[in-house]
């Protein structure tokens, strides 16, 4: 079980990334998360975004792309260092309750 636990990364709760969530009003979402951290900090930053784009493919809601093409998910992944501080982006884009789900799973409590 408890395999299945780190599989499904239950009650792991974000140390770095912080998610802020827009809606279109029609049912997809759009999630960007973020973190800014220390060069000795970015690989835990970096397994965060891991552990959440691990979570978005077991519970993909459909096929990942742009969705635009009709796919049902997409996901764009940036890192910029400038001086001694290296930012992290991931940005998801999907159906509202998708979003929400992964949101949940990975936040505190969840």
């Amino acid at each position: 079980m408890a395999q299945k636990r780190r599989a499904d990364n239950h009650g792991m709760t974000l140390q770095y990334l912080i998610f802020d969530a827009s809606d279109d009003g029609e049912g997809t979402g759009t999630w960007d998360a973020m973190a800014s951290v220390h060069a000795a900090d970015v690989p835990a930053a970096m397994a965060e975004v891991r552990a959440v784009l691990d979570w978005a493919e077991r519970h993909s809601p459909g096929p990942r792309g742009p969705l635009d093409e009709g796919n049902a998910w997409d996901a764009d992944q940036q890192v910029q260092t400038d001086g001694d501080w290296t930012t992290v982006t991931l940005t998801l884009t999907g159906p509202w309750e998708w979003g929400e789900a992964l949101v949940g799973r990975f936040s505190a409590g969840g």
